[in-house]
């Protein structure tokens, strides 16, 4: 780790070079050898100051060799022509050991010209991994600058979702805890946003649209909101979601009954694009479902629902179609199901958790799992095996073990990273983003966008 700002200045200056405000590396040889420390530095450096200015240095560096975050929404509006189709693209939640992890992604992209992918992490994630946006672009674009890579990098506020409790007794206060959480993502260069407001749907009520009211006119909100703080030049990828994960499976009907009043209500802020996408459910839920072994139960997988409501969203609407959550553990039998049905993109998160584990050696993982029980005990519910409860707590571990993870020895972290890319391949291939690079380049125009250079740099 870099100690203090002097020596990361004194680092910089052997990789580049000052043209005004810009970074302009000058010898990318050299940077490759000094981007883990300055990605650990970012990670890990309790100066705040000092990992501030580590986490924009890696962005001006990545912005200087054409690594740009930037919006998928062009492709998705693309998608949504029917310009082109036959792919499903993966978004993937990095919870823990993610400047590794995305390195298996950009390698596998390289090789085999991807382009459309994209990284996310969720707002409970966000809290439990302990990794702030900026964070966690550090580690996204770090990685790409290791191994390469160029081109735009698509990142993702997954899940931005609303507490249904808390909305009841304050619903300015809620949606304002949404709205920060969205800022600091976008100067961190999120500029894809899911927000998620289906937990406020009322199925109690008489029809679908005064079902779904709550949620379309939160989701109206946020994307007007959103387009108040677009970079010039960017149209930030916004989703929506008619289904909260994990509870009954999505209609049509719910999706139209949705966009109906999605659409009037965002009318009111003026004219501008709407969401890109829209979530559903069908019948999986987020980290599948444990049985008392630890084992997970096989799920009935309704890809009607998948192929349905993206036609309709494609023909009536002009989005990219419907996406789908939950699915890192479903069989990889299925995943070539999701292009053939038409899904526009699929959330992958607890298949690359659970891969980690599975190759941890046994006294770390033992000293995890006695963590999670003392200091988790509460969420233990009496119907759950021992197996059940660490299987669904575990993720909860990869903040506060969070150096534990990026400290592993060598050996145990190259068996993980291989069987991580090994995944990474057979779900791209099955998932065919192979060769989608030239899609990404001929739709996605990225704009570069740097902060304010932080003091002391």
């Amino acid at each position: 780790m870099f100690e203090n700002k002097d020596v990361l200045k004194q680092a910089l200056m052997e990789v580049a070079t000052w043209e005004g405000d810009n970074l302009v590396v000058k010898d990318e040889t050299k940077l490759k050898e000094k981007i883990d420390e300055l990605v650990y530095t970012a990670v890990f450096a309790e100066d705040e100051g000092l990992k501030e200015a580590a986490r924009w240095s890696i962005r001006a560096l990545a912005l200087s060799l054409g690594i740009i975050p930037s919006s998928i929404h062009d492709l998705y509006m693309a998608m949504g022509r029917e310009e082109v189709s036959g792919f499903t693209v993966p978004a993937m939640n990095l919870r823990g050991m993610t400047y590794d992890v995305a390195r298996q992604v950009f390698k596998l992209a390289n090789e085999k010209d991807v382009g459309a992918f994209i990284f996310e992490i969720a707002k409970s994630e966000i809290g439990y991994t302990e990794q702030r946006p900026s964070e966690y672009a550090a580690c996204v674009l770090a990685a790409a600058i290791k191994e390469g890579f160029r081109g735009p990098v698509f990142i993702q506020g997954d899940h931005f979702q609303f507490n249904r409790k808390k909305f009841a007794e304050n619903p300015e206060a809620e949606l304002e805890t949404i709205k920060t959480i969205t800022k600091e993502a976008i100067e961190a260069g999120f500029y894809n946003i899911d927000i998620d407001p289906s937990t406020l749907v009322d199925y109690a009520r008489p029809t679908l649209i005064e079902q779904q009211k709550e949620n379309y006119e939160c989701t109206a909100k946020m994307t007007a909101f959103i387009r108040g703080l677009e970079p010039k030049g960017i149209t930030i990828s916004v989703g929506g979601e008619i289904g909260h994960i994990g509870g009954k499976n999505s209609t049509v009907e719910e999706f139209e009954a949705f966009m109906e009043g999605y659409l009037k209500t965002l009318k009111k802020f003026g004219e501008m694009p709407g969401i890109s996408k829209i979530s559903v459910q069908t019948g999986t839920a987020h980290g599948g479902i444990p049985l008392p072994d630890g084992t997970i139960a096989k799920v009935k997988l309704d890809f009607e629902v998948l192929r349905s409501i993206s036609e309709v969203a494609r023909k009536k609407y002009g989005m990219s179609g419907a996406v789908q959550h939950g699915a890192s553990t479903l069989p990889d039998e299925l995943f070539d199901k999701f292009p053939e049905v038409g899904t526009s993109e699929i959330h992958l998160a607890t298949g690359f958790q659970n891969i980690i584990y599975d190759h941890l050696p046994e006294d770390i993982r033992e000293e995890i799992y006695n963590y999670i029980k003392e200091n988790f005990k509460s969420e233990w519910k009496e119907d759950m095996t021992e197996q059940q409860f660490i299987y669904k707590t575990r993720k909860k571990a990869f903040g506060p073990f969070k150096k534990t993870f990026w400290d592993l020895p060598e050996e145990v972290k190259s068996e993980i990273l291989d069987n991580l890319y090994k995944k990474f391949h057979l779900l791209f291939e099955k998932l065919n983003v192979f060769d989608t690079k030239r899609y990404v380049d001929k739709y996605i125009k990225p704009v570069k966008v740097l902060p304010p250079k932080p003091e002391g740099i």
